[in-house]
């Protein structure tokens, strides 16, 4: 064997192995049974251990086209930063009054807002003061173990061993709703572990109610 052979080997075995992971499967469905999409799911260790380090805060761009807010919804760790950009041929007055984050940006078209950090945590809805269904939430967490449903309702969570709380949330829960938190134990085996089935109560979706705007008085 070579010298520069035994050097590689050597260097190899010394790399970290990639820990192993249990794999949370989770189902989001309305009180009829269809699935929810667009649900952010949190997975919490139940001791107060294993907090996100200090992640490089990102910047997260929602764009305003076609009258929508993209994406409908966004999840932020604590200090990232959004900037809003308007695509359309038509002005937007981006907002909020949610008490995470006050804010206006009157944006013409092709226009850009300056960045905006968001430091604390909570759900900001943000509205367009011109057109009526513009709507779209930023979810601010601190969890380190975040995922969001597709269109089959569906989710995965990746935990190393412990105990968690698992947590949904969705817009359009109906206000007074239980906490939807179920708990779960990861022995950081590869492999799923069993699949947490949640039920949300929601309320119809606001983004297709008449705009006053296309309205005929």
């Amino acid at each position: 064997m070579s010298r520069l052979w035994r050097l590689s080997v050597f260097a190899c075995s010394m790399l970290p192995l990639p820990a192993a992971a249990g794999e949370a499967r989770v189902l989001v469905a309305d009180a009829r049974g269809t699935p929810v999409a667009e649900a952010v799911i949190t997975a919490v260790p139940r001791d107060g251990s294993g907090a996100p380090a200090d992640a490089p805060q990102r910047t997260h761009v929602i764009d305003q086209k076609n009258e929508t807010f993209i994406p409908y919804i966004e999840v932020f760790q604590r200090g990232d930063q959004v900037v809003f950009h308007n695509s359309d041929h038509t002005r937007h007055h981006a907002y909020s009054f949610a008490p995470a984050r006050q804010f206006e940006f009157v944006l013409a078209p092709g226009e850009s807002s300056p960045p905006l950090q968001l430091n604390q945590l909570g759900v900001i809805a943000v509205g367009c003061n011109i057109h009526d269904t513009m709507i779209t939430y930023f979810y601010v967490t601190d969890a380190a173990y975040v995922a969001r449903s597709g269109p089959d309702g569906r989710a995965r969570l990746e935990l190393p061993a412990g105990k968690f709380d698992v947590r949904v949330w969705h817009p359009r829960q109906r206000p007074g709703s239980p906490d939807n938190a179920q708990q779960v134990e990861s022995t950081a085996t590869d492999g799923p572990m069993a699949e947490l089935k949640f039920g949300l109560a929601l309320l119809p979706d606001p983004r297709v109610a008449p705009d006053r705007e296309r309205a005929s008085y």
